[in-house]
């Protein structure tokens, strides 16, 4: 299969340690992958490098044989929801949608059409022009993820993206995040749900820093 991320001996500092220690990994095309470990075991500060939007202190990440730099250009491959969301809160849910869209050169009414659907695949369709400081915890979630997905990326990094949902609304945000698979994308999701892992193609286990022996149940 083909390998979509490549990361080789990576190391992330902060504070005069390594949050991230020597990792190296491989993404495959059409496959999903939970990311297991702690809290403070370094999980976000891995999704955060591996989709661009910090510099590894040390080694290197491809995307699709390409080296990952940080530009506009390698985002229009990843799209990542972020634990805090990352919304504006002032503008309303579709729109936060719409302006990642916009973002990546999409035209405006094929953008809005776009918005609105991955709005309404998360259940979100009443909510669409609900500000997002109206909006429960749940929701925003939901709209994050209808962001990344609507971005139709060739990889989805989720920082546990099913915190705040109850049982019905994680299981629909899970099977939203894992369909793209079917059509080659790669989906990593970080969690601390045992259930969301056994989603999972494969599952990678994170200790301190560095990447351990897959947990028992990996297949």
């Amino acid at each position: 299969m083909t390998e979509v991320v490549v990361a080789d001996n990576i190391t992330c500092m902060a504070g005069g340690r390594a949050v991230v220690s020597d990792v190296s990994l491989r993404l495959l095309a059409g496959e999903s992958l939970a990311l297991l470990g702690p809290s403070g075991s370094g999980k976000t500060v891995l999704l955060t490098t591996l989709g661009g939007l910090i510099p590894p202190d040390s080694g290197m990440i491809w995307v699709m044989g390409e080296p990952l730099e940080v530009t506009p250009e390698r985002w229009r491959q990843i799209a990542l929801v972020f634990q805090t969301y990352g919304l504006f809160p002032l503008l309303t849910a579709v729109e936060n949608v719409e302006i990642a869209l916009r973002a990546v050169g999409w035209q405006p009414d094929a953008a809005r059409t776009a918005a609105d659907e991955a709005l309404d695949r998360l259940g979100l369709a009443s909510f669409a022009h609900h500000l997002v400081v109206e909006l429960s915890g749940g929701q925003e979630q939901r709209v994050a993820v209808a962001r990344a997905l609507a971005l139709r990326p060739r990889v989805i990094l989720a920082d546990e993206p099913t915190t705040e949902q109850d049982h019905d609304f994680r299981d629909l945000v899970l099977d939203r995040l894992l369909e793209p698979t079917a059509t080659g994308s790669t989906v990593l999701i970080a969690t601390h749900d045992d259930e969301v892992a056994g989603r999972c193609d494969r599952i990678l286990e994170l200790q301190h820093g560095q990447l351990v022996t897959p947990a028992a149940g990996d297949h």
